[in-house]
């Protein structure tokens, strides 16, 4: 199962790839939007991982995108921003779930076991 994390935050980002690997998972790490984009364009992945506040194209544009390049995949944002998410003007896909920060990596890798199995 290949995920594909967007943060901007290199800790915060290294935390996440290194509980997500724990878990079994194959996580390919960018710290902006638009790269992570260009790499979803290049290969597909099960699971957008993506943080809504970011330099170049935010989160909210990246899944947009990334849910019209491949309609399967699964999208969560990881955001201290859970309202910005949650606004039906943002064009956010609609069955994206939004997990707060600050959150514990026990909690995200439980969430990310849930939409992997739906």
């Amino acid at each position: 199962m290949k995920i594909l994390l967007a943060e901007d935050d290199n800790d915060m980002r290294r935390f996440l790839v290194k509980a997500l690997e724990n878990a079994g998972y194959e996580v390919a790490p960018f710290d902006n939007g638009l790269s992570a984009y260009n790499r979803l364009r290049e290969e597909p992945f099960e699971l957008l991982l993506t943080d809504i506040v970011m330099p170049e194209m935010d989160g909210i544009e990246l899944a947009r995108r990334a849910t019209e390049l491949d309609p399967d995949i699964k999208v969560m944002f990881i955001t201290g921003f859970a309202a910005v998410a949650l606004n039906p003007d943002s064009q956010a896909p609609k069955d994206a779930k939004v997990l707060s920060k600050p959150f514990h990596l026990r909690d995200l890798v439980s969430e990310v076991d849930k939409m992997m199995a739906a």
